[in-house]
């Protein structure tokens, strides 16, 4: 039960950041998970939770999603994360969390600290951006990063971005969960499976709640901040994670 009450918590933070900001729910659910069930387990049931949170937060959302851009992405996303969910059978995940961790801080520290942000066309930079965030999504658990880099270089508009991002993610959610069954990835849930779907749902609903009224409060600039603070973050622990599965074995 406390392991169902910490990743519910998790869920709600997550839920929170994500309508705010665009993106959340895996950033902050996949180290509690992975710590909880290990990393394999742990990232398969986040993708399970970003996949319910996606279309919760798209049901709120769907006036602003551009959903032609949203479809590129998902189409190219397909390829990274069936390698993903292959990688992961074959791979020692702390390596993966590691390289994972690296790439995402080496590009936004491109984006953050360069003297100009790089600018890319949608055209040349959707699916790149695609590919690598399907990857990032299976492997790791957090797609969010490499799709704000994507944002960023390509000048797309916060509020947008938000909005297009959840029917994205909860559909790289749902992909890496089918594609990591396939391959043979497993977890086992605390609690039985339809009293886990329903508090899932319901934490949620609330992190959409509090989420709204705090979206009303902030402006894009700030938004895009936390956007960014929050894919940093994810790097961070995600590289930290995985080295000290390195280093205690």
């Amino acid at each position: 039960m406390l392991i169902l009450i910490a990743a519910l918590l998790a869920v709600l933070v997550g839920t929170v950041l994500q309508r705010v900001s665009g993106t959340g729910v895996g950033l902050v659910v996949a180290p509690v998970l992975s710590l909880i069930m290990g990393p394999g387990p742990g990232v398969l049931a986040t993708n399970a939770a970003t996949t319910c949170s996606g279309f919760l937060i798209t049901l709120s959302v769907r006036r602003f999603v551009e959903w032609r851009h949203a479809a590129v992405l998902v189409a190219s996303a397909v390829p990274g994360i069936v390698a993903g969910a292959l990688v992961v059978r074959w791979v020692p995940s702390a390596w993966l969390q590691v390289a994972v961790g690296a790439v995402v801080l080496a590009g936004l520290a491109v984006t953050r600290f360069s003297p100009a942000t790089p600018e890319l066309s949608r055209r040349k930079a959707m699916v790149p951006a695609g590919v690598i965030g399907g990857f990032f999504n299976s492997t790791a658990g957090v797609a969010a990063p490499a799709m704000v880099i994507y944002s960023r270089v390509t000048r797309w508009d916060q509020h947008r971005f938000a909005a297009t991002m959840q029917p994205v993610f909860m559909s790289m959610g749902a992909l890496s969960v089918v594609s990591k069954l396939a391959a043979g990835v497993h977890f086992a849930l605390p609690v039985p499976a339809l009293a886990a779907v329903g508090a899932l749902v319901l934490t949620v609903l609330a992190g959409i709640a509090v989420g709204t009224w705090l979206s009303r409060h902030l402006t894009k600039a700030t938004a895009q901040k936390l956007a960014m603070a929050l894919a940093a973050a994810g790097g961070v622990v995600v590289l930290l994670r995985g080295a000290a599965t390195l280093v205690l074995g």
